[in-house]
Order: C-alpha cells, then structure tokens, then sequence
C-alpha cells in the first residue's frame, strides 16, 4: 500500500476477523500508522499466524472469539480496555457467505448462520462498543458491507439480505449515537481479491463475467477498501456519519 499517512497514532482499534483477509491487512497498516490494534478470530492458530505476519509487538492484542456469542463480545472488549485502556475505533469486518439457491429454497439453518457471521455479530460489537465510546464522549465504528445489500445476485440471496441490513443498522446507530461524538460509517466494496472470493477471480470465465458489470474493468483490491477504511477511522472524517462509502468501480453509478 501506498504510504498515506490518516493521523491515527495512539489509537486504540478493534478490527473483527483480523486475522486473515481484508481484516489482517488492515491491522497491519493500521500498526504501520502507529494505532493500537486488537484483532479478533475464532481459532487460536490463524490468531497466532496473523500476530506473527503482523509483527506488532506490544501494540496488537489478539482475542480469540466468536463474534454472534454475546459473552466473548463482552470478553473481548473487557480485554482490549484492560491492555489499552480505551476503544477509539471498531472496524467491523467478520463477514461470510455460503452460497445459496433461492431465498424460498433456503434452509433456516442456513440463514441463522449468514445472519449471526454477518449481521448479529456487527450488532453485538457495535453494542458493546458504542457502550464503552459513550462513557468516553468519543468513538467511531466503521462496517464493511458490499454492494450485494444494494443489488440483488444469484447465490448471494441471504448474504445481501444481511448486508442490507448492516447498512440500516449504520444509519440508526449513527443517528442514535451522534449526540455521544460517535461517527458510524460503512464501507461496501464490489468483490475484492481475496481468499474469501478466490472461486470466482481464480475462474477465467467467471472473472470475464464478473468485469463486464464493473466500468472500471477489475474487482477492487484489499488497498482499495482499506484506505476508504482508514479514512473513515481519522479524525479526518468527524463530521461524516451515517452515510455508506461504495467501492465499488462504479458498478452502482
């Protein structure tokens, strides 16, 4: 990533699923801007190989837990103020797709488990943490979203479903919360080059496709979602909130 600098020295950031993917490469330029992070994972050893690809020190605290169970929400925060003190910023970027036929096809085992990864675990976070940005008159929270809660796709029924609510409960917290100088924005990108969205970039004729829909001709890079992010966790942005920052090479113009 290129070298801009957002001013976020001594920030204390809460990036969920930063041990891979988007979230892990945040956590590594937020480290370069000199912020302390605290990521968070499911499993002990995917945490254990992001600390040491992140190489932070004593700047980054990695939690293990499961983002939709209320009591390792609670936990992880409880954690990240000990070590740190505060929490100046949540970024929250669990987010998974299993893909599905249609919606009335759809088992509700299905749809429980798009919607705890994707919008129970956002709420539970953005709960805990709004409680503890409130005590500290401070904060901003930051959702990755995508352009799949805008723009209905086949397969992606149940995940646009959830991310069309993520980008409604961005709208009610910023309202809710801005008496508290707490901004709550949200970033939703088209596919990105990730692992997560490999079956599809990997696949020639699938990626042929998939640019047809997109004016600027590629899906969007990790850099390309995390600047935004950046952005969006400075005090740079303090009189923005409430509003969904697309990233998406114009696929929604």
């Amino acid at each position: 990533m290129g070298g801009l600098w957002y001013n976020l020295e001594g920030k204390v950031v809460v990036v969920t699923g930063g041990s891979r993917g988007i979230g892990l490469e945040l956590a590594k330029q937020l480290v370069a801007q000199k912020a302390n992070v605290a990521i968070c994972g499911r499993k002990k050893e995917g945490l254990d190989a992001a600390l040491a690809e992140i190489n932070g020190g004593d700047a980054v605290l990695a939690v293990q837990a499961h983002i939709a169970k209320e009591e390792d929400v609670d936990a992880m925060f409880d954690a990240v103020v000990k070590k740190f003190g505060k929490v100046d910023v949540l970024v929250n970027n669990v987010g998974m797709n299993l893909l599905t036929g249609s919606v009335v096809d759809t088992e509700l085992a299905t749809w429980q488990k798009i919607m705890e990864s994707n919008l129970t675990g956002t709420f539970l976070c953005s709960r805990k943490a709004g409680r503890v940005m409130r005590e500290q008159k401070a904060g901003k929270i930051v959702n990755i979203s995508s352009i799949a809660g805008r723009k209905a796709s086949p397969g992606m029924g149940i995940y646009g479903i959830a991310k069309a609510g993520i980008e409604m409960l961005t709208k009610v917290l910023a309202f809710e919360l801005a008496q508290h100088n707490i901004q709550v924005n949200a970033v939703a990108p088209c596919m990105v080059r990730t692992n997560f969205s490999k079956p599809f970039w990997s696949n020639s004729d699938i990626y042929a496709e998939i640019i047809k829909t997109i004016p600027l001709g590629r899906i969007a890079e990790t850099a390309d979602v995390i600047h935004p992010v950046l952005f969006l966790c400075s005090d740079a942005s303090n009189f923005i909130t409430g509003q969904v920052v697309l990233v998406d090479g114009g696929t929604t113009a």
